[in-house]
């Protein structure tokens, strides 16, 4: 069982020829909502990959509510923890170019009601080998509090340090895996992209615990138990690569649910999120694992 502690967003997405600079306005072309936010994206790849997910966040009593969890449900996830609050659902502006890239703004909304009296009440009674799975979209005292009980507990912790934050440094040595990307983890070791695999190593080896950095096209690393290993990326043309970071996450913990190892959860992973890349949107995009199976060989 995989419990996600997390954020919920619905999503507008606008593409444009090429992303805006600071105060420069660029025509844009298509406008769309979906459903977001890095914690709903995570339990719905990690649904989509097979395992059982329980997600619980906060949403609003609008109908952005309704929108953000539609997919969820429609996949499975158990919601019945969920925490509606009198307020706005967050929401996730995203521009996207014509190459895939993209940026994006959080407005938090109900994300921001999360509390540590939530983690208490939504993790206390996890059976032995559940996987706890958070990401920082939610107040981090929220975060920290449901990594202490995951700790105290004995279970196993997945920490996507996404967005990065002042409290991201001292937070992460609590998890079991960290997942990053190259600039979160830059911001983390305090180390250049040229010294990626060093500090991965000393990281993991300070800390006693696997780090994982996602290197988009060029797949994944880890380092853990002294080893460095990487995972290739499928060839692709991205078309939106929005969810792509997420959806590698929730497929790792899914493998490592079903009893696969970390090279090999990585690897599956891997070309769930390049699969994630060739549709617009996040949760949308996200594979399934009989997509994911035909790709592995």
């Amino acid at each position: 069982m995989i419990t996600v502690f997390g954020s919920t967003n619905l999503d507008q997405i606008g593409t444009v020829s090429r992303l805006p600079q600071p105060g420069e306005t660029v025509a844009g072309g298509t406008f769309s909502m979906a459903a977001g936010g890095k914690g709903a994206n995570q339990a719905l790849a990690a649904r989509r990959a097979g395992a059982q997910v329980r997600h619980i966040s906060g949403v609003g009593n609008d109908t952005f509510a309704d929108l953000a969890l539609d997919l969820l449900k429609a996949d499975g996830v158990d919601l019945s923890a969920m925490k509606v609050v009198d307020g706005a659902t967050g929401i996730a502006m995203i521009f996207v170019d014509s190459h895939g890239e993209n940026v994006i703004a959080i407005l938090p909304g109900a994300n921001g009601a999360m509390t540590a009296e939530d983690a208490d009440a939504a993790l206390g009674d996890l059976p032995t080998g559940s996987i706890v799975m958070l990401q920082q979209e939610i107040p981090q005292a929220a975060t920290e509090r449901a990594l202490d009980i995951a700790i105290a507990n004995g279970l196993g912790t997945i920490l996507n340090i996404a967005p990065f934050l002042d409290t991201t440094a001292a937070l992460a040595p609590k998890a079991s895996i960290v997942i990053a990307n190259e600039t979160e983890f830059e911001l983390l070791s305090g180390r250049g992209v040229a010294e990626l695999d060093a500090a991965m190593a000393e990281w993991a080896a300070a800390h006693d615990q696997a780090v994982i950095v996602t290197l988009g096209g060029d797949g994944a690393k880890a380092a853990f138990d002294s080893k460095l290993v990487h995972v290739p990326a499928l060839p692709v043309k991205p078309v939106d690569t929005v969810g792509a970071g997420d959806t590698f996450c929730g497929y790792l913990a899914a493998g490592l649910d079903a009893g696969l190892d970390l090279e090999a959860a990585m690897r599956r992973a891997a070309v769930a999120a390049s699969l994630a890349c060739l549709k617009p949107g996040a949760q949308p995009a996200i594979p399934t694992k009989d997509e994911v199976a035909a790709h592995l060989g």
